[in-house]
């Protein structure tokens, strides 16, 4: 069963199409920054051995077990006996979106407020954080993992994946072709200042051009996540909640001025106001389809540990949890 329309569906074929040629701009422009480094640096050769390079990550990538990633945030499996309206909402969500198999639901002991969803559609998991069950309600947690729902059904962590192998491809042959060769071999490339300077710029370049696909990529989660709930007030509330709960995080004591406004091109996200605002353009234009008790019910507050804020302990000479 995917997705019963409830926005309007011009705007989501503008929208999917704009996204689509983007996306598709995007990754092209990263194979042919490799490609045009790898030539410069070793001529044919080293336009196989980009291909090789980028095919073995790839390959990793798609090998990769979802479990290899949550492992690393120490994340646990979310039972259905501890958070069944979570796991109701996933179920529906996953149904709407028509994915093969149910994203498996994890719990991250972090007082972060943060979601993130792994693996392919035949084998995902979204991973919620303690700080996040804590602070949002239900209608939030049902936006926000309608977001990373979305994430799951687009392919959007197989695009992201390519194209992080294309910007370490290509940060690879500019290191190889100024410090790599010149190093092994003893001698330096014989190329004109702007082949130099084209070695210099192109990380930076495969960056940026990866940041912006990632901009591009979280506002169609956006878009189909507010679609399999019919709600989009509810992710809109929850970016907003999100934003003004971080800005009064710790850091703002601490490290004063941390959070200066960030040039756009160097975001990995959009910046939370528009999403907010093209969010709530769609407010209205349909019945909710995914709904909860209540807007501000929350998850059951004893289903987790409580998580401590790390405190010092002299007589172990740190700071511990």
């Amino acid at each position: 069963m995917t997705a019963t329309p409830t926005l309007d569906q011009g705007v989501r074929r503008n929208h999917d199409l704009r996204n689509l040629i983007h996306t598709i701009i995007m990754v092209a422009g990263s194979a042919l920054l490799v490609g045009v480094i790898a030539y410069t640096v070793m001529g044919t050769t080293g336009l196989i051995t980009a291909a090789i390079f980028t095919a073995m990550g790839l390959l990793g990538l798609r090998r990769m077990s979802p479990a290899v990633v949550l492992n690393l945030y120490k994340a646990r499996p979310l039972s259905s006996s501890e958070a069944p309206e979570l796991h109701r909402l996933v179920g529906q969500l996953s149904e709407r979106a028509g994915l093969p198999a149910t994203p498996k639901l994890y719990y991250v002991p972090s007082k972060i407020l943060n979601a993130f969803a792994v693996g392919r559609p035949e084998e995902s998991a979204i991973a919620v954080t303690d700080g996040l069950l804590r602070a949002m309600t239900m209608r939030q947690l049902a936006g926000i993992l309608a977001h990373e729902t979305a994430h799951v059904r687009n392919g959007d962590l197989k695009v992201m994946g390519l194209a992080d192998v294309l910007n370490r491809a290509t940060s690879f042959m500019s290191q190889m072709g100024l410090f790599g060769l010149p190093m092994v071999f003893g001698v330096g490339l014989n190329l004109p200042i702007t082949g130099l300077l084209l070695l210099l710029a192109a990380p930076t370049i495969g960056s940026l051009l990866q940041l912006s696909l990632s901009r591009a990529r979280e506002y169609d989660a956006d878009l189909d996540g507010a679609g399999f709930t019919g709600d989009p007030e509810g992710l809109a509330l929850a970016l907003r909640d999100l934003e003004a709960q971080q800005s009064r995080g710790w850091e703002g004591v601490v490290l004063p001025g941390s959070r200066l406004p960030q040039p756009s091109l160097l975001r990995t996200h959009p910046k939370t106001q528009d999403r907010i605002d093209r969010l709530m353009a769609l407010a209205g234009q349909g019945s909710r389809q995914i709904t909860v008790a209540e807007d501000d019910a929350r998850p059951e507050a004893g289903f987790t540990p409580v998580i401590r804020n790390p405190r010092i302990q002299w007589q172990r000479l740190g700071i511990y949890s």
